[in-house]
C-alpha cells in the first residue's frame, strides 16, 4: 500500500540557474539560493530537513520524484514510463525520444538513409543497447562481448600545454594516443575493433562482527586483441557499466547552490566527510559550471552527456560533437578514412536536429517509480539503520528542484534521490587510479539510490557499483572505503536482522 498518491508543491520560488558560474558559488562557506524569501528559504529548509521521527513514513515519501512519480504497476518496464505530471504534448516527444533511443544504426553507406553512420568504431549500434530497459549495465559474463560496460582509457599528461588544459578544464582527461579516451570493441565490417576487454576476479573472505562471511571479488582489468599497436605503459583503464536513467530531468534541475551548499572539500566540520563538487566546462557556452552526470561527475548537462554517448559510444556526429568518424584517434587513420552517414540534404551531421534534442528530452522525462512498503515495520527500521550508520553523510535524501525549471514536470517538485552529487574519496578498494576532470583516481560522485530496489526485476540482476563488482547490496555497502568507512564498518557490526531490515529499506527505495 503506497503512503502518498498526491503531491503538494511548495509555492514562491524563483529560478537560481540549475548551472552556475564557478565565481558565482564555489568557495563560499555555505551557497544558498538567492531567488528565494527568508520565508521561502525557511519552507525548503523545513521540508527537506532530515528524518528524525521513524515510527512512520515522512510525508510524501513514496511519491520518490515528486508529481513525476511513476505510479504503474512493477514490472521489467519500471523504468521506462514517461513523467507522471507530462503534458499530453510532451508524452508525444517521449515516444519520438523513445524510438530513436532504441535506433539501431548501421554502418555508411547503406539504402536505410538517415540511419547509417555507424561507428566506425563502436560499443553499441543503439542507446538502449547499454541502458537496456533504460536501467543498470552489467559486466559481461564469460565468453560475451561487453555491451553495457566499456574502458575509459587516458594517460597522465606529458606537456605543459597538456596540463594546462587540464587545470583549464579544457580537458579533462588525455587520452591515449592511439586508442583515444574509450576501448571500443565492435567495427563496422572491414576494420578491426580497437580490442576486448578483459577481467578476471580474485575472491577477498570479509568476516562480519557476527561471524557471517561474506567474499567481495576484486577485479584486475586488461586490454587484449589489440587492433591498431600496442598502447602506451603509463595508460590508465577505468571501467564502467551504464547507470540507470530513470530521474535524470530531476536531478538537472535541482538548485546548483543546493548542492554546492554540501560541499566541504577541507572537512572544516571534521566530520570525516569532504564533499567535493566537480567543476566542469559546458562546451554550449563556455562557463565552467558544477558537473552533475556520470560515475565522476564530469559533465555538465543530459544534452552533453547524450551527444558525447552518441559520438563516443556509437560514432554518431551531433551538432554538439561534430566528428563524423567518433572516437577515432588521429593513429587511426583507416577509421577516419572511412564512409560517413552524413547526408548533406538532412543536414552537416550524421544525427542532424532534432534528434539530440528529443533523445535529450526522453532521457529527462524517465519516471522514477513509486517506493513500495514506505510504511512496512522493516523498513522504517531499515531507514533509521541507514541514518544511523551515517549514510545520509553523502546520500542526501532530499531536495527541491527548482521552480522555473523549462519544463513544468521537473518544475518545484520535492523529490527524493539519496545523492549529494558531490565527489567523495572512497579508498583504496575502489580507487581506479584514473584523474579525470577534478576527480582523484579514489573520488566518486555519490550515487542517487532511487530505484535501486528494482534493478533485478528491470534488469535481471543485482550487480552494483561502478564496474558491477559487487553482487548484491551487502558486498556494495562492504565496498565502501574512505570517507564512508565508518559507514561501513557499522554495517558490518550489526547483526543479521539488522542488516535485513537495512537491505529491505534499501529495496524499498
Amino acid at each position: 500500500m503506497r503512503f502518498a498518491t498526491k503531491v503538494t508543491l511548495l509555492a514562491g520560488m524563483i529560478l537560481l540557474p540549475a548551472a552556475i558560474p564557478l565565481s558565482a558559488s564555489y568557495g563560499l562557506d555555505r551557497p544558498v539560493r538567492q531567488d528565494l524569501s527568508k520565508k521561502d528559504l525557511a519552507r525548503v529548509k523545513t521540508v527537506t530537513k532530515p528524518a528524525t521521527d521513524f515510527s512512520e513514513p515522512e510525508k510524501f515519501e513514496a511519491m520518490q520524484a515528486g508529481g513525476a512519480t511513476s505510479t504503474k504497476l512493477v514490472n521489467r518496464d519500471s523504468f521506462s514510463h514517461v513523467s507522471a505530471n507530462q503534458t499530453f504534448e510532451g508524452e508525444d516527444r517521449f515516444k519520438l525520444g523513445n524510438a530513436l533511443f532504441r535506433k539501431l544504426w548501421v554502418s555508411s553507406p547503406s539504402s536505410t538513409e538517415a540511419s547509417d553512420g555507424l561507428g566506425p568504431l563502436s560499443n553499441s549500434r543503439s542507446c538502449q543497447s547499454c541502458h537496456l530497459k533504460d536501467g543498470r549495465g552489467r559486466p559481461p559474463k564469460p565468453g560475451e562481448p561487453a555491451v553495457s560496460m566499456f574502458l575509459r582509457l587516458s594517460v597522465p599528461p606529458k606537456t605543459e600545454e597538456e596540463r594546462q588544459k587540464l587545470a583549464s578544464h579544457e580537458l579533462t582527461r588525455i587520452p591515449e594516443p592511439a586508442y583515444g579516451g574509450q576501448l571500443q570493441n565492435f567495427a563496422v565490417p572491414g576494420l578491426k575493433p580497437e580490442g576486448k576487454m578483459a577481467i578476471s576476479y580474485r575472491e577477498e573472505p570479509v568476516t562480519l562482527a557476527d561471524g557471517t562471511l561474506v567474499s567481495l571479488r576484486h577485479p584486475t582489468y586488461s586490454v587484449t586483441d589489440l587492433g591498431y599497436g600496442p598502447m602506451q605503459p603509463d595508460v590508465m583503464l577505468s571501467p564502467r557499466v551504464a547507470p540507470p536513467m530513470i530521474g535524470l530531468g530531476l536531478v538537472e534541475q535541482i538548485e546548483a547552490a543546493d548542492i554546492l551548499a554540501k560541499a566541504d572539500p577541507n572537512d572544516a566540520n571534521s566530520d570525516g566527510i569532504s564533499g567535493k563538487a566537480s567543476m566542469a566546462r559546458d562546451p554550449e557556452t563556455g562557463e565552467l559550471v558544477l558537473g552533475r552526470f556520470g560515475w565522476k561527475a564530469t559533465t555538465p548537462s543530459i544534452k552533453v552527456q547524450s551527444a558525447e554517448a552518441f559520438s563516443g559510444d556509437i560514432g554518431i556526429s551531433t551538432p554538439l560533437v561534430t566528428d563524423a568518424f567518433g572516437e577515432c584517434s588521429i593513429a587511426q587513420a583507416v577509421c577516419r578514412d572511412s564512409p560517413s552517414g552524413v547526408q548533406e540534404r538532412l543536414g552537416e551531421v550524421e544525427a542532424p536536429d532534432p534528434i539530440l534534442p528529443l533523445v535529450t528530452f526522453y532521457s529527462q522525462n524517465l519516471a522514477v517509480p513509486a517506493r513500495r512498503d514506505v510504511g512496512d515495520p522493516q523498513v522504517l527500521r531499515g531507514k533509521k539503520l541507514f541514518y544511523d550508520a551515517g549514510c545520509t553523510s553523502c546520500h542526501t535524501p532530499k531536495f527541491v528542484t527548482s521552480k522555473d525549471a523549462p519544463d513544468k514536470a521537473q518544475r518545484f517538485q520535492l523529490i527524493w534521490p539519496y545523492s549529494d552529487f558531490l565527489l567523495h574519496d572512497m579508498g583504496e578498494g575502489l580507487a581506479d587510479h584514473r584523474p579525470v576532470g577534478e576527480a582523484s583516481g579514489s573520488e566518486w560522485r555519490t550515487q542517487p539510490l532511487w530505484g535501486i530496489g528494482l534493478t533485478e526485476t528491470v534488469n535481471g540482476h543485482t550487480l552494483f557499483l561502478h564496474d558491477g563488482r559487487a553482487r548484491n547490496l551487502a558486498e556494495a555497502i562492504l565496498w565502501h572505503g574512505g570517507e564512508a568507512e565508518a559507514s561501513r564498518d557499522a554495517y558490518a557490526a550489526m547483526d543479521a536482522a539488522d542488516r535485513a531490515a537495512l537491505h529491505r529499506f534499501l529495496e524499498s527505495l
